[in-house]
């Protein structure tokens, strides 16, 4: 019997389209069960998956890769110093990856250095990309688009605002979020509120700045140049420019920092002084990441769908692998909110 076997040779191994025939449905349809598609009825998920334990089917990955002509990864390219941040983006892609053949490589890059696209070219084309998940700020880069076009790379852009088709973005509504904050200040009763945004050049930092200005001319407030500070997204920042805005006078009953490190830069200034918050100084940040419920009192932020939005991303480029309508398959804009917490309440009389 032994022998008889060893003359046979082994049995041939399974391919897709043996799955596919013994289920009745179509290649594709096959691609979507493995990929963990959103979009197949659950009656022909549950029979190719029955079909595939049954028959112990196992892809071959390498095979799929050569006929794609790029690798199962997934590419999530960030300059961002804020560690929580990236560590949010991570979660989000792999979440959108698990149970599928794709894996996650990191690459951050120096968006000052001049040699970054070519950095990024050759990460691309080495690691023979699937496609890239691109966070703010390098998602603002016309320029990086275009290159990953002409290398035949697939690429989605998280930004706070729409600048490209939906294919290939995944947007917030930065301005209109931190317009509801700004309303809320003012429907405390504040009228004078510093703004720390973010670093000039910035889409998001610019969305941000939008939000509040537009918030303030609906309520027929002024806003003074010196209650107004461009700064980096560090804690470091938030820190130094607060230090200017409470030594004006009189000086600001409330401020609103464009992301949470600054936010806790404000907090931790305005302790150094003595000024209680929130009862003599209001404070409102932007992401709602860990670090406002770790500081006493709590911030009150706009929370950022960051892991939402990353998952959402890693789905389009997933989709494309498997023909879905990316469009459909997962959203493309995504609403911030305001979590309000112990740092804000109505300024002190007088």
């Amino acid at each position: 019997m032994a022998k008889q076997q060893q003359e046979e040779g082994p049995a041939p191994k399974l391919t897709i389209n043996d799955i596919a025939r013994m289920a009745g449905v179509s290649k594709k349809t096959v691609s979507r069960v493995i990929n963990r598609s959103p979009l197949l009825n659950r009656q022909t998920r549950a029979k190719v998956e029955a079909i595939i334990r049954e028959t112990g089917y196992v892809p071959n990955p390498q095979a799929r890769a050569l006929a794609l002509g790029r690798n199962f990864l997934i590419g999530l390219v960030y300059d961002n110093p804020n560690l929580q941040t990236i560590l949010s983006m991570q979660r989000g892609v792999l979440e959108a990856l698990h149970g599928t053949e794709f894996e996650l490589v990191i690459r951050p890059v120096d968006r000052g250095s001049p040699m970054v696209m070519d950095d990024i070219r050759r990460f691309v084309t080495r690691q023979r990309l699937f496609g890239v998940v691109i966070v703010p700020p390098l998602s603002e880069n016309d320029a990086l688009a275009r290159m990953l076009d002409e290398e035949g790379c697939r690429y989605v852009r998280i930004g706070s605002a729409t600048w490209d088709d939906a294919d290939h973005m995944v947007a917030s509504n930065d301005r209109d979020a931190v317009a509801d904050a700004t309303r809320y200040l003012i429907a405390q009763g504040h009228r004078r509120i510093g703004l720390i945004a973010g670093p000039h050049g910035f889409r998001s930092a610019q969305e941000r700045r939008d939000g509040f200005e537009l918030a303030l001319a609906d309520a027929g407030i002024a806003l003074p140049r010196s209650l107004v500070a461009d700064r980096h997204y560090t804690f470091e920042s938030g820190l130094a420019e607060c230090e200017s805005l409470l030594d004006l006078s009189p000086r600001p009953t409330a401020i609103f920092a464009a992301n949470d490190e600054m936010a806790a830069g404000v907090l931790y200034a305005a302790r150094l002084r003595g000024i209680a918050v929130p009862e003599q100084l209001s404070i409102v940040g932007f992401d709602d990441t860990p670090i406002t419920t770790r500081v006493w009192p709590p911030l009150t932020t706009v929370r950022w769908p960051t892991v939402a939005m990353r998952r959402a991303a890693g789905l389009k480029l997933i989709g494309a692998a498997t023909g879905e309508d990316a469009e459909v398959g997962a959203p493309s804009m995504f609403s911030s909110m305001l979590i309000r917490r112990g740092s804000v309440a109505p300024p002190a009389a007088g």
